[in-house]
């Protein structure tokens, strides 16, 4: 260390003073006010790039909640519209069953009064040929049996008699 100091030059050291101010001088004005403003804009777009994917992280999360709340509300919609048609299915099963007993009911009592009406007739027609075959059979009876006096007689006891017990 010693002969440092015994070569030392005063000229030498101003000088290289000089020229080390002169270098600072020039990297402040030329080289560190771009470094430093491009070291500044990167740190700033990082930063936005930063904040930027935290509101993007954000709106990812609101509209991941608002589909799973339209993903319930559209099933609460389908269950409620699921629920409804099934109790229309069900109405209009119970009113189509309920129409087809009406109808059956409807056609069993016109049938009950067609039987009944075709009943009617026939026994009225049978009553009018059985007794149209009666007075034909009394009437030959009685041109038979009236030809003579006794046994008109006995035929209007006999008659009388019937009649009693009737």
């Amino acid at each position: 260390m010693e002969e440092l100091f015994g070569q030392f030059s005063l000229g030498l050291f101003i000088m290289q003073t000089i020229l080390f101010l002169a270098l600072v001088f020039l990297l402040k004005k030329f080289a560190w006010k771009p470094i430093l403003d491009a070291v500044n804009e990167r740190e700033e777009g990082i930063k936005n790039a930063l904040q930027s994917a935290e509101n993007a992280k954000k709106e990812m999360q609101n509209l991941k909640s608002d589909n799973e709340k339209l993903l319930a509300d559209a099933r609460s919609e389908r269950d409620a519209m699921m629920k409804e048609a099934r109790e229309i299915k069900d109405k209009m099963i119970n009113d189509a069953k309920a129409e087809a007993q009406a109808q059956g009911q409807k056609l069993i009592d016109q049938a009950k009064a067609a039987i009944t009406s075709e009943k009617n007739a026939a026994m009225a027609d049978l009553k009018n040929q059985v007794s149209s075959l009666s007075l034909e059979i009394a009437e030959k009876l009685l041109k038979a049996e009236l030809s003579n006096k006794d046994s008109q007689t006995k035929l209007v006891e006999k008659m009388l008699d019937d009649a009693k017990l009737n």
